[in-house]
């Protein structure tokens, strides 16, 4: 398999690129990230070299800056929605 997809690079660019964006709004930013944070095996499958958990460890460069809040749906909660690839609710 070819791989397409730098994933260091991926990590060092947008992680400074959210650095940048911090600092124009007064060392506040919101962002929300789509998809699983922890573990994207679907990322990973349809883009050869992004490592599933390339968003965590982008947010872990940001560390000491970064503050998170994980929002869940709470209908899912309700339903025992579960998760598929992990056979796990939510």
């Amino acid at each position: 398999m070819e791989i397409g997809f730098d994933n260091e690079k991926y990590l060092k660019m947008q992680s400074e690129h959210i650095m940048e964006r911090i600092s124009q709004f007064g060392d506040k930013l919101y962002l929300e990230f789509g998809g699983k944070l922890f573990d994207d095996y679907h990322a990973s499958r349809v883009l050869p070299g992004f490592a599933p958990d390339s968003k965590l460890r982008m947010l872990l460069q940001l560390a000491d800056k970064a503050e998170i809040v994980i929002a869940i749906n709470a209908a899912d909660i309700e339903k025992n929605k579960v998760r598929y690839d992990l056979g796990i609710t939510y």
